[in-house]
């Protein structure tokens, strides 16, 4: 009897991922999906789709319409291939190499996996904060602007933000990143790693964005009274602060929903006593994916002339004639 309970309690297999199975420790995928793990690879493979055909059409149109090759956009093209870079990289990456199977057998796969997860996502990250630069100067000093942002500038900004990415991406793996916790202490280099970074690749971004939009937002009211003399005019600069007041709303708040929790994870999770489950992990580490998927729509969408340079690609209007000089509305 004893020899046999032992048998099957040693045998016990324990759910710890929808798709992958434990067995005396061990973890690998299983052989036979259940209805929910099929249909989460499939969610998931829907959400690389429409990552990279939101991002390839941004790209696209910025390349192929001169009217669209504006040092904003040169950011905006940046942001896209960073995110598209995630589509195309990280989703299949995270979908075969996931934290439930890392956290047991972290190997080469799973360091190339979080070296590209941190490298484009703090590449993604920097490339919103140099929009909102660019959009500081564009409000906030409008006379300035052609003098302190142009094409050179711009480069300038890319190259240095996909630069400290890479450092950053490369310098987490080295120091040892940690997606799990410390059974018994925590080494200097994987505290360094789950602190340092998230502040260099997030918290500072994120502050530094925090501060840029409410100055742009208190500039642009402080305008708004300026300028509003008569019913009319005091109307349409109303309307326009209204939009102007949603868009940095929908901005900030998509960015920091996506994100802010899965950093808080990371910056304590090695250190926590009693860590979150490791679903919740998952969870949060595909919600800071789904931002690359968001931006194209808050970034482009919202723009009349991306949605008929979008319409125009789709369509295959592009394709019968050139209209790279076509005015865009």
């Amino acid at each position: 009897m004893d020899p046999e309970l032992n048998l099957n309690s040693s045998s016990v297999i324990d759910d710890i991922h929808p798709c992958y199975k434990s067995y005396n420790a061990t973890h690998t995928f299983t052989t036979n999906p259940s209805i929910i793990c099929v249909l989460l690879y499939i969610f998931l493979s829907s959400l690389s789709v429409v990552t990279i055909c939101g991002n390839f059409l941004v790209i696209i149109s910025i390349i192929y319409f001169k009217q669209l090759q504006t040092p904003t956009n040169y950011l905006i093209l940046s942001l896209a291939v960073a995110d598209l870079l995630v589509g195309v990289l990280v989703f299949p990456l995270s979908m075969a190499f996931t934290v439930t199977s890392c956290l047991y057998h972290e190997d080469l796969f799973c360091k190339i996996r979080d070296s590209f997860d941190v490298s484009l996502c703090t590449s993604s990250i920097l490339n919103l904060c140099c929009i909102s630069v660019d959009r500081y100067y564009a409000v906030c000093q409008p006379l300035m602007y052609r003098t302190k942002i142009n094409a050179q500038v711009s480069v300038i900004m890319i190259l240095v933000s996909w630069g400290i990415s890479a450092l950053i991406g490369i310098g987490i793996i080295i120091a040892g990143f940690s997606q799990g916790t410390c059974e018994e202490m925590c080494s200097v280099d994987v505290v360094i790693a789950n602190t340092i970074g998230p502040v260099l690749s997030f918290y500072l971004p994120a502050i530094i964005m925090l501060c840029i939009y409410l100055k742009i937002f208190l500039v642009a009211q402080k305008q708004v009274n300026s300028i509003e003399n008569t019913a009319k005019s005091g109307a349409s600069v109303s309307k326009m602060e209204r939009k102007a007041t949603k868009t940095l709303a929908i901005v900030m708040g998509v960015f920091l929903l996506c994100l802010t929790p899965y950093f808080i994870c990371v910056v304590f999770q090695p250190l926590a006593y009693n860590p979150p489950p490791v679903p919740v992990i998952e969870m949060l580490n595909w919600l800071t994916l789904s931002n690359s998927m968001l931006n194209p729509l808050i970034y482009a969408f919202f723009y009349s002339w991306f949605r008929s340079a979008f319409r125009m690609i789709i369509s295959g209007k592009i394709f019968q004639g050139d209209l790279a000089n076509s005015k865009l509305i």
